[in-house]
């Protein structure tokens, strides 16, 4: 493979937020420059909601973020940042924008609910306008018929909320309606841009595209493209536009999913390395048991298909009337409803990229078809699934694109947000992308992944949306292997505090895996995930008895349990450090660009968003063994990444001797002159109980190889005890020997 020519060598996402802006990551640059990186990835920097923590509710696309810095403090940032060899990755939100409390907040929405169709900023948004030509804008809480939305200051207010006068172009629905507008999934605040028209196009990306233009920034990473009308079209647009930028997608990969044929994109933003990764680490042989304790302890089915299934029902009949309702309209009437409902819960992947006008692709044809199978048997009625099969792939546009940009939010809320809620046998194979029913991955099919990657996709362990963080899940796997010990921890543990068995088993994992962790903490994580699930309480359906019940159960947890849980936690940390570390390597060292998420140089047990946003204390300190090898491993991967660049081919090396299943290993650059090689331990309960490493070696390639973790010469044939004796991986450089 080929050197992408403009890819980073290396990232590190930072958070941006009003208290941690453009000044603030200015000054972090030596102390980035000396972890190893090449380029600083920043979250969203347009203008959005003054408070946001996170940037994805833009406001304004024409300005850059007042409370950051503004543009005088990204200019001064960036050339801080280039001192010090640092450049510039930007996340940019290409498909919606905010819905602002007031709604003035955002000009363009303003003019529209103002001017309606007229408006010159129409065409920003995909709006049905409904049989009175208005727009639902669902605001309206309990209560509204005692206290109405009423004129006042020349506008109509509803409490925080703000409307144009006259009410000509818009009806305040309620909250829980689905709004006249395509939005970000189920979330009626974004409201979805129409990227597709060029206008929009060039609006909405002309700072950025300066930002760019003016050598400021180096490459960009794209939220949410499977939103767009046209993913590969808004990508070849972007390309072009950004002169051939680096760029990564934000696109979901499930199973053997690839990425797009066409698509003007360098890679993913590495969701699937990252389930590639844990997959390693995870003892196969532990799946059953695991399924069996935790069909046991919920009585939730043992059939991970069957929960999706249900999950995605349900999302769609909650969240989706509406935008079902346009599709079968687009479709050709209320007859193919439920056949519609049918095929969206069983497309098994975000989408399937049907272009209008062109005939589909094997794959696309292939997918939605298999799906069609599926929903005729489940609806009973294969005829009107022909139909709406058939409507899909070669229909209108209008009935084509709607499919492609419902099964996505169905898939995201279906299982994202609610089935990986509700199925959890082992936590840390609930990810974005992931498959929570296979357990383990073996390391060939690694090795044969790993060799068809583009060289220029982003690799990652921790993101600002994961689940749990990567040392989290380092500690989960660990559970793989051992099943029936966790399972009695589980049961003690238990016994002194219970509350909801839907929610329980899931609870105690995530308690052990992020331990030390404080009541309030962890209560706000068992709220999210209640709210999620959706068995018990939910975010439009509160229950304050239910929500009541959850501190108490978290705060009695570690009050009367966290003695028991720091004590599983310090027994297995051994291996979870093993994992944690061979993980780090494996991800550092393999095709690709790797990101590091801020703070994770050093361990971090972080929950799911916003816990995995905190603010990270500067400079990143060890605090004990895992620490310190973690932040040496990271620094001295970073740095050989630096020295060998980017796109150099991949090998795999293969251990040899009783013990060599519990190796992974490779080398990077040609087969005649490599220059790195990573080794990482897996399955380290299973190799402790065979004794060891005993005879296993490793055939390193021809020369001499500098460990850089432990200063340590080896060549030849290794032997595995020898090369992990101080850690449980090895970083490899070939010692170039000066020909004088």
């Amino acid at each position: 493979m080929s050197e992408t020519p403009s890819a980073p060598v290396s990232t590190y996402r930072v958070q941006l937020t009003p208290e941690h802006g453009f000044a603030e990551v200015a000054a972090l640059a030596p102390y980035l420059a000396g972890l190893g990186v090449s380029h600083v990835y920043l979250s969203p920097v347009l203008q959005s909601v003054p408070a946001s923590l996170h940037g994805y509710d833009v406001t304004d696309h024409s300005r850059v973020r007042a409370e950051f810095g503004g543009l005088a403090g990204f200019r001064a940032m960036a050339g801080a940042l280039a001192a010090h060899g640092l450049g510039v990755v930007l996340d940019i939100v290409p498909n919606h924008m905010t819905v602002p409390v007031p709604e003035s907040g955002n000009a363009q929405l303003w003019s529209v609910l103002r001017e309606g169709a007229a408006s010159p900023y129409a065409a920003w948004f995909d709006i049905d306008w409904g049989e009175d030509g208005r727009m639902t804008m669902p605001v309206l809480g309990p209560g509204a018929e005692d206290d109405p939305p009423r004129p006042q200051g020349g506008v109509l207010r509803y409490h925080d909320h703000e409307f144009p006068l006259p009410a000509d172009h818009y009806r305040l629905g309620y909250y829980w309606e689905g709004p006249g507008y395509r939005r970000f999934f189920d979330v009626s605040s974004l409201i979805a841009l129409r990227v597709e028209d060029e206008e929009v196009f060039e609006a909405t990306h002309r700072v950025i595209l300066s930002l760019v233009g003016e050598g400021l920034v180096d490459g960009l990473r794209v939220d949410h493209p499977d939103g767009l009308t046209d993913p590969r079209g808004y990508l070849t647009r972007l390309r072009e536009r950004s002169g051939g930028v680096w760029t990564v997608a934000e696109k979901i990969l499930v199973g053997e999913e690839r990425l797009p044929a066409g698509w003007a994109c360098d890679g993913t933003t590495g969701y699937d390395a990252l389930n590639r990764i844990t997959g390693l680490f995870v003892d196969p042989e532990g799946g059953e048991p695991l399924v069996a304790e935790f069909a046991r302890r919920t009585g939730v089915s043992r059939d991970y298909a069957a929960v999706v299934y249900q999950a995605k029902r349900e999302v769609l009949d909650l969240f989706f009337t509406t935008e079902v309702d346009r599709l079968v309209a687009a479709l050709g009437g209320p007859h193919l409803r439920a056949a519609a409902v049918e095929l969206l819960a069983a497309m098994p992947v975000y989408r399937a990229y049907v272009v209008p006008g062109e005939p589909p692709s094997a794959q696309a044809v292939r997918l939605v078809e298999d799906a069609g199978r599926v929903a005729a048997a489940r609806l009973g009625d294969e005829a009107a699934v022909a139909e709406v099969v058939k409507r899909v792939l070669y229909g209108t546009p209008e009935a084509v694109v709607r499919f492609q940009q419902t099964t996505g939010p169905v898939m995201a809320k279906g299982v994202e947000d609610t089935a990986l809620y509700r199925w959890y046998p082992l936590a840390c194979l609930n990810e974005v992308g992931g498959e929570p029913g296979e357990f383990g991955g073996s390391v060939e099919e690694f090795h044969d992944y790993c060799a068809a990657l583009p060289p220029g996709t982003m690799t990652t362990l921790s993101t600002h949306d994961t689940k749990r963080s990567e040392d989290v899940r380092a500690r989960l796997a660990v559970l793989s292997e051992i099943p029936d010990e966790w399972a009695r921890a589980v049961d003690d543990w238990s016994s002194r505090v219970a509350f909801d068995p839907a929610l329980d088993y899931l609870a105690w994992q995530n308690l052990m895996a992020a331990w030390p962790i404080d009541p309030a903490r962890f209560a706000a994580y068992l709220h999210k995930a209640a709210r999620e699930a959706k068995t018990a309480i939910s975010w439009v359906r509160p229950d304050p008895v239910y929500e009541h019940g959850l501190d108490d159960f978290a705060a009695r947890a570690v009050a009367e349990c966290g003695d028991s849980v720091a004590a599983f936690a310090r027994r297995i940390e051994p291996h979870a450090m093993a994992n944690s570390l061979g993980q780090k390597i494996v991800q550092l060292m393999m095709p690709g660009v790797p990101d590091v998420y801020q703070g994770n140089e050093v361990t971090d047990f972080s929950l799911v968003d916003p816990d995995n946003r905190r603010p990270v204390r500067y400079p990143c300190v060890p605090h004990g063994e895992w620490d310190a090898a973690k932040l040496l491993l990271t620094r001295s991967a970073l740095g050989l990444r630096r020295r060998m660049g980017g796109g150099l081919p991949y090998a795999p090396l293969r251990a040899q001797g009783p013990a060599a299943g519990h190796a992974v290993a490779f080398a990077r650059g040609r087969r005649s002159a490599p220059v790195a090689v990573a080794v990482a331990t897996r399955l380290p309960v299973g190799l402790s109980r065979r004794g060891g490493w005993g005879g296993t070696w490793l055939p390193l390639p021809a020369g001499r190889w500098r460990d850089l973790l432990t200063g340590h010469l080896h060549t030849g044939r290794v032997p595995l005890a020898h090369l992990l004796s101080r850690y449980p991986v090895a970083l490899l450089e070939r010692e170039v020997i000066d020909a004088q």
